[in-house]
């Protein structure tokens, strides 16, 4: 099989100016800095359990009355450790109503101005949340509720933007690998987040939230005063330059080119043209863009798993084998390892086969078979981090491609060729929908974990993987369909 133009000679690293790095490193941290601070909140629920129940934690008489009043939210821990669950549901779910807005905000404004003010908003709602109310002594379980959904809804900026940022960069030849090596974001933000809180939890939970919030509101500013949007914006042509001869991702027939092998892409400038602003296409139209409403529905299913995941999975091995919580804790990393790894992988290979679908139902074939070896692993942490590794590999990494890659290709299809207002309201379509399924999923994991067990948990999780396939496979036959078709015109011509 010849491979692409892109990946010979170094032709991938070769297209790439200092400006696509510090596009790359500017938006991969952007998002990193807001996965750390809602780590640090997962990291500090036991400091803050603490505060909110001191009749269950309090040994000594010495604490004033008045003090203790004012703190007692909760008569126990396990209350206390209920509404901090309820927290984490109310976030996810005003994060996915978010994402559908922001998504359409960001295709109608400077993608700059809504990330940075996201960022920064956001860095307030959370000092406010976690240092403000403790410096205070104030504490309200409702305007916890509120500042946490206002928390979401901010938040929710992050990630639509920087797709649409990467994917006006970064066009479609080579952005499997480029995607998958920079979806590590979220990764690299939950180990900051962990760092950050453990360096100053011992001062005081407050304390992580205000370093967290400082360093997040001090990333929002260098983006505002740092980020490109786009090639536009300093005089470079934009990335439809290259797309215009390559296959795009879904056309389901050959395009027109005789000869598509010769075409090389054009990166001078021969005239002076004026840059047209398209205006935005809407909510509505952007659903019935092909594959977004597959992709979507397949997301839902494959975030719930991936989530599920990234909650349970240091509770999971301390619960169900008895490991110290910090053992747990240390392993979990290994799923974050392994989603990586395939992510960056799969979308390496994606690349060379041009396609994306059967790539993904490829890897989400072998996650069934993963999820089964991790739900028999032994009491042996070795074996326990190699097939937790494994796992992540094959569900993580499609995660990761879906949530990046395939959605700059969906916001980016023939049929809004030119239009780069669509990239945004896609992924917040497509990251919206995967949310929802992910907030649903929390609810549903720990109610089969109560009531069933964990090996039903598991077997839950072989459903929505074989959902996701399920979803996604009219475009795998679609895109096979294409691949021989192109293949026999290849032959006829000789």
């Amino acid at each position: 099989m010849a491979w692409p133009n892109i990946f010979q000679r170094g032709a991938l690293l070769s297209q790439f100016s200092h400006h696509h790095v510090v596009v790359f490193l500017l938006t991969f941290f952007s998002y990193s800095l807001l996965h750390a601070s809602r780590k640090t909140f997962s990291n500090v629920k036991v400091s803050i359990s603490k505060q909110w129940t001191p009749s269950a934690f309090n040994k000594s008489i010495e604490l004033p009355v008045e003090i203790w009043s004012s703190n007692h939210l909760f008569p126990s821990a396990e209350e206390a450790t209920l509404f901090l669950g309820t927290l984490d549901t109310i976030f996810l779910f005003s994060y996915a109503v978010g994402l559908f807005i922001s998504g359409i905000v960001g295709d109608r404004l400077n993608l700059r101005w809504v990330l940075s003010f996201g960022m920064c908003s956001s860095a307030l709602v959370v000092f406010v949340f976690g240092t403000l109310t403790e410096w205070l002594h104030f504490y309200n379980k409702g305007l916890y509720c509120s500042l946490w959904i206002v928390n979401g809804l901010l938040q929710s900026s992050g990630w639509p933007c920087v797709v649409a940022v990467m994917g006006n960069w970064f066009g479609k030849a080579g952005r499997g690998v480029v995607f998958g090596l920079w979806s590590a974001c979220a990764s690299v933000g939950n180990i900051l987040g962990a760092c950050l809180a453990s360096s100053v939890l011992q001062y005081g939970y407050e304390y992580a939230f205000l370093v967290t919030a400082a360093v997040q509101f001090a990333g929002g500013i260098i983006i505002f005063f740092g980020l490109l949007v786009s090639p536009e914006e300093i005089g470079l042509p934009g990335i439809e330059a290259e797309e215009n001869f390559e296959d795009d991702s879904h056309r389901p027939l050959i395009s027109g080119a005789e000869n598509e092998d010769d075409a090389e892409p054009n990166y001078s400038i021969q005239e002076d043209k004026t840059i047209t602003q398209v205006k935005a296409i809407s909510f509505y139209q952007a659903c019935c863009l092909p594959g977004v409403i597959a992709y979507s529905l397949a997301y839902a299913c494959l975030k719930l798993v991936n989530y599920s995941f990234f909650f349970w999975l240091p509770f999971y091995p301390s619960n169900n084998f008895g490991w110290k919580e910090a053992e747990a804790d240390k392993l979990s990393i290994w799923y974050d390892v392994g989603g990586i790894i395939g992510g960056t992988l799969q979308g390496f290979i994606s690349d060379v086969l041009q396609k994306r679908a059967p790539v993904l139902a490829l890897s989400l074939l072998l996650a069934i078979g993963s999820l089964v070896g991790y739900s028999r692993s032994p009491n042996d942490k070795s074996i326990n981090a190699l097939l937790m590794a494994v796992t992540g590999f094959f569900i993580g990494g499609p995660s990761n491609m879906i949530s990046s890659a395939i959605s700059a290709d969906l916001g980016r299809q023939e049929l809004i060729q030119g239009s780069t207002e669509a990239l945004a309201t896609v992924t917040g379509i497509v990251d919206g929908t995967g949310s929802i399924g992910a907030a649903v999923g929390q609810y549903l994991v720990s109610l089969i974990q109560d009531n069933l067990g964990w090996m039903w948990v598991f077997y839950f999780f072989i459903l929505m993987t074989s959902c996701t396939i399920l979803f996604i496979s009219p475009l795998i036959v679609r895109e096979i369909c294409y691949l021989m078709q192109r293949r026999e015109a290849r032959i006829l011509s000789g």
